[in-house]
């Protein structure tokens, strides 16, 4: 039985597990991959080694670390071929807490009375 190749991935890993998520034992896994702090809820792993695709591997590490739950987003920006590509490994996109601080540009036309 041949062993499958490992490989190595640069790779930053931004969360949100909600107020009651698993944090403890996010932070234990980043720990022991020497995930280095790039601010609030964002690591930068510089070597995660795994087998096979890098999102599935990852998702099944993180998956035997952690407690999921519908709340815990976990979104990966990864390097391939050259380009950046991110990716929710859980959870999806939601509404940005930033919406609706731009002004519209909204442009009438003036009509004389």
């Amino acid at each position: 039985m041949q062993k499958s190749a490992k490989s190595k991935n640069i790779l930053w890993i931004v969360f949100d597990l909600g107020v009651q998520g698993d944090y403890e034992g996010l932070y234990r896994w980043l720990d022991a991959h020497d995930a280095q702090e790039c601010g609030d809820n964002v690591a930068f792993l510089k070597e995660y080694e795994h087998s096979g695709d890098l999102r599935d591997s990852l998702k099944r590490d993180l998956e035997g670390s952690i407690e999921i739950n519908p709340k815990t987003r976990i979104y990966i920006i990864r390097e391939d071929s050259g380009k950046l590509k991110g990716k929710f490994i859980f959870g999806s996109r939601k509404r940005p807490a930033w919406t609706g601080y731009a002004p519209e540009l909204v442009q009438e036309e003036d009509y004389g009375a």
